[in-house]
């Protein structure tokens, strides 16, 4: 049975897909799983252990790649898809394709466009993104009378030998000790999301080398690079500013090296959480964006959030200054030390 999965938005969104993906595999290993993922977050699915094929979704305004996006579809004869994200284009993608059987969230007016639909109410904001896209998953299989296997981190692992290899490479790059703990830490964010300051930052960074033997590795995207080397500047102790790379797949590399890694609401944070990498993050307190909805997919206890108070006023729920560092670190110090612990 081949079925075509979208999740064709951002690569943070992308990765909450991964234990749907992996439900969908472990219930039925004969289904035969195809992406429609945008060409950044392509690398990354093309690397996700329950996918079996990816197709490169059409740019969103574009008549005549749309229509050549929705040939290819047709030509693979999919039996089913699933959207666990839908919009007005992916409505139409779903429709025009003609596939027998489409599944969706319930949502406006673009759900009359599917035939097989499930309501959700993800504004509220009651489960995680990945939970929401696992009850898809689970109206699926139920429909198709398949038994459901429930998924375990992590979503996304590497050989041994890969991992080790990166390691050797980050440590010849940036003149890292192998015999401490490395931790990664995403200074900047896009989209919806917003960041802490460089002086929180600082400090939290500060307090962590202080208290434990490790390094800093600032990683950096395009663009993120000058934050990244302020942070270094505010830092007690040297660290390495990681801002280049050979694309997503070996980014995904080397967050698999990372001991613990920190960020806002951010991608590189959701493909350390499917690593099963310890992760702090911290989020808005804006009911959509909050850690409830927006958590990484690692194991209980490998991930610890931070919001601000909430508010009642946008302004002060996306404030992340209102977070107090020196309260956080007095949980922050007990989970990185037990985590390191079990390691």
């Amino acid at each position: 049975m081949k079925i075509l999965v979208i999740r064709n938005d951002k690569l943070g969104d992308f990765v909450q897909a991964f234990p749907a993906f992996a439900m969908l595999k472990a219930s039925n290993p004969e289904l035969k799983l195809t992406a429609l993922v945008p060409a950044y977050t392509a690398p990354l699915a093309q690397i996700c252990p329950y996918l079996d094929d990816v197709i490169i979704d059409s740019a969103k305004k574009d008549k005549a790649d749309f229509n050549r996006l929705v040939k290819e579809i047709k030509e693979q004869q999919f039996d089913g898809m699933i959207s666990f994200f839908s919009n007005t284009h992916n409505g139409k993608l779903a429709w025009k394709s003609g596939i027998p059987y489409r599944l969706a969230p319930a949502t406006k007016w673009v759900q009359i466009l599917y035939n097989h639909r499930l309501t959700q109410r993800r504004s509220r904001s009651e489960k995680s993104e990945a939970e929401y896209n696992q009850d898809l998953a689970r109206a699926f299989l139920k429909k198709h009378n398949m038994p459901i296997v429930e998924p375990k981190p992590p979503y996304l692992s590497f050989p041994e030998s890969a991992v080790k290899n990166q390691r050797v490479f980050l440590q010849k790059q940036f003149g890292l000790s192998a015999d401490k703990k490395w931790v990664f830490v995403h200074s900047s964010t896009g989209g919806s999301a917003t960041s802490l300051s460089l002086g929180q930052y600082a400090t939290l960074l500060n307090n962590l080398t202080e208290h434990f033997d490790c390094q800093v590795i600032l990683t950096a995207g395009k663009g993120e690079e000058e934050r990244a080397n302020a942070l270094a500047s505010l830092l007690t102790q040297n660290a390495a500013v990681y801002a280049q790379n050979d694309g997503l797949q070996d980014f995904s590399h080397s967050i698999a090296c990372a001991d613990l890694f920190i960020a806002g609401s951010t991608g590189p944070l959701h493909i350390a959480g499917a690593l099963n990498v310890p992760t702090i993050g911290f989020y808005p307190s804006r009911l959509s964006a909050q850690p409830q909805r927006w958590r990484p997919i690692n194991a209980e206890g490998k991930h610890l959030a931070f919001m601000p108070p909430l508010a009642h006023d946008r302004a002060s729920q996306m404030n992340l200054s209102l977070i107090s560092i020196e309260n956080a670190l007095k949980e922050i110090i007990p989970f990185v030390a037990i985590n390191w612990q079990k390691a």
